[in-house]
């Protein structure tokens, strides 16, 4: 661990990518094999593949505990120590610095800590676990134990870098690195292979879930096209629901994952018509909660999302459906690299035999003109859709890629002007600096929370922002500090949901920073009654549509 330790600490302190990329293949080549794979998967914030559901179980807090245990500090206030440095392993490290230096733990002890960790429910063995692997380490070790678990080493090392020190360590096409890594999930036995000579023997394991492709977002018709990578574009509807994969066997099972690769088991009313389907394929689509033709808004499956059992009034009262718009696998054809015009062929193929409302391909059209791309757009917003997607008839699948192939046209929202109430430090770079702001709604006297928000502002915005919230606290609370209502924001959203966490009621989905309003004081910004007024504005089409039914 300790030449893992260092050779990290060298990648954090130097901005340059080459240079990052030589120390990191020099340790691959400096490890022996299996500890050289194992270095590779920690090298990616994760204490397993990505294509291994296995989680640790150990949250922030349990760390937090541990760490003040092995440095005698069990019980004391740790919060000082962790804004100097913004950084659990960083605080870590500082508090244990001194002990243990002639320590260090192997890289397959860590790997086992990780295993076990996943394998026990208790947090009491969770703790002692965690207890034995500091005693028997040293500061830098336990530093890149924490990182790990916290899945953020913040030393600037993204997966694709490992993948390109894997290329140069055993002298490999980057490009088949990549794909190896992309169909296998396993970074450590991607490297494997690249060690062996062996990385065409890569292939796409079924139910171990792919990356998504990304689209990237325009304003207009006409920038679209502008953008856009090919003048023919497949133009889909945009959906409010839930991006899904759906991985399905020759002998009928199958699987449903989320875009963060976790298994999706809310809808089980999916399954029987997708495992119906010939064949074996990966599919690509979004779950959306759907009744009378139309789509409900995404509050309404938001109620069917994090329960552990579904029961048949719910579904009847949340019905759902799966919309496919593209397919990755079909019959033992990987189908990554063929363009998708071909590909919606193979979807049609796959979906031809379905006679089960809940399963369906989405609606496309062929479009080389923003006339026709608008008329669509038109189309989708009338359909109770967000707004469109728009992809070159020729592109191929990219997993988790978002570039100009693929583009999405939505319908603007309205802002609110709120103001902000507390604010807290932020995490890696803006530890320092009071980023993070709740903020609130007028109600007669009352302000009521609705939101909270870090993203829209420049780094000189928000060093500007935290003296202002420095010297207006009301009231200090570890992290976070309660402050005058006075600098009024402009903050947009992509729609407003029903919440108990917050005091008025309602919270904003996505909510981002669209510029500070020193124009306005509290006593100007947007009340409970124009919140009101926009969430039932959200279903008027939907209503409108169901009484004309």
């Amino acid at each position: 661990m300790r030449e893992f330790a260092q050779a990290a600490d060298a990648v954090a302190k130097t901005p340059s990518k080459n240079e990052k990329i030589r120390i990191i293949s020099e340790l691959f080549q400096a490890l022996p094999l299996g500890e050289a794979a194992l270095a590779a998967q920690f090298l990616t914030g994760r204490a397993f593949a990505q294509s291994d559901e296995r989680v640790t179980g150990v949250g922030g807090s349990a760390l937090v505990a541990a760490v003040a245990e092995a440095a005698g500090k069990s019980g004391e206030d740790l919060g000082s120590v962790y804004r100097k440095h913004g950084d659990l392993g960083d605080m870590a490290e500082a508090l244990l610095s001194q002990l243990n230096e002639e320590r260090d733990l192997a890289l397959t002890a860590v790997a086992r800590l990780f295993e076990q960790l996943s394998e026990t429910r208790s947090q009491q063995q969770k703790a002692n676990l965690l207890r034995s692997a500091f005693a028997a380490g040293n500061g830098g070790d336990i530093k890149y134990v924490v990182k790990v678990l916290t899945g953020d080493l913040r030393i600037g090392s993204k997966e694709s870098l490992v993948e390109e020190a894997i290329s140069r360590a055993f002298a490999q096409d980057p490009e088949s690195v990549r794909r190896a890594n992309l169909l296998q999930g396993d970074i450590g036995e991607t490297l494997r292979l690249a060690a062996e000579n062996r990385l065409n023997e890569a292939h796409v394991r079924l139910f171990h879930p792919l990356g998504f492709m990304l689209a990237s977002p325009v304003e207009t018709a006409k920038e679209l096209f502008q953008a856009a990578e090919s003048p023919a574009l497949i133009v889909e509807e945009k959906y409010d629901g839930i991006r899904a994969q759906v991985h399905k066997d020759t002998g009928g099972k199958v699987r449903i994952f989320s875009r963060t690769r976790d298994e999706v088991t809310e809808f089980p009313e999916l399954y029987a018509p997708l495992a119906g389907l010939p064949g074996e394929f990966i599919l690509d689509g979004e779950i959306l909660a759907w009744r009378d033709l139309r789509p409900l808004p995404f509050t309404e499956l938001q109620k069917r999302l994090g329960r552990k059992k579904i029961d048949l009034w719910m579904q009847h009262d949340i019905p759902v459906r799966f919309l496919a718009f593209d397919v990755l696998l079909h019959d033992g054809q990987l189908l990554l690299d063929t363009p998708l015009r071909e590909r919606k062929g193979h979807l049609q193929r796959v979906l031809d035999a379905t006679k089960d409302g809940h399963v369906a391909a989405a609606k496309t059209r062929l479009c080389s003109a923003a006339e026709e791309v608008e008329a669509a757009f038109r189309a989708s917003l009338e359909a109770g859709h967000e707004g469109i997607v728009a992809k070159a008839a020729d592109s191929l699948y990219r997993p988790g890629k978002r570039g100009r192939a693929w583009l999405k046209l939505k319908l603007p929202y309205a802002t609110l002007d709120v103001v902000v109430t507390a604010a807290e430090y932020g995490h890696g770079k803006r530890h320092r600096v009071l980023s993070d702001v709740t903020f609130a709604v007028r109600d007669g006297e009352r302000l009521l929370n609705i939101g909270k928000a870090y993203s829209g502002l420049t780094d000189e915005e928000i060093a500007q922002n935290t003296q202002f919230f420095l010297e207006t606290t009301l009231k200090e609370q570890g992290f976070r500090r309660i402050v005058q209502p006075q600098m009024v924001l402009e903050v947009a959203f992509n729609n407003i949901q029903r919440s108990k966490r917050h005091e008025s009621g309602f919270a904003l989905r996505f909510p981002r920073i669209v510029r500070i309003r020193r124009d306005k004081t509290a006593s100007e910004i947007d009340t409970l009654s124009r919140v009101e007024e926009l969430f039932v504005k959200q279903g008027q089409l939907q209503k409108a549509t169901e009484r004309d039914d």
